[in-house]
């Protein structure tokens, strides 16, 4: 009995399940930034391309690739 309950006391004493929780909520988070930021990027990055083609199909109208 008294092995279960130094069992039992360490169990409640660990808090290595809590960090456990803690870290992978932080992963989760910075992975939903990095998504976002990724995603940002790319909607930037096609608007700025799609800018650039629309000014040189203006001024030459044999821009090819756009």
């Amino acid at each position: 009995m008294k092995k279960l309950m130094t069992l039992a006391r360490q169990f409640r004493d660990d808090d290595n399940g809590a960090a456990m929780v803690e870290y992978s909520i932080l992963i989760g988070i910075i992975t939903a930034a990095v998504i976002a930021i990724i995603i940002g990027v790319g909607i930037y990055v096609k608007d700025q391309w799609t800018t650039l083609c629309t000014n040189l199909k203006g001024s030459d109208a044999n821009v090819t690739g756009c």
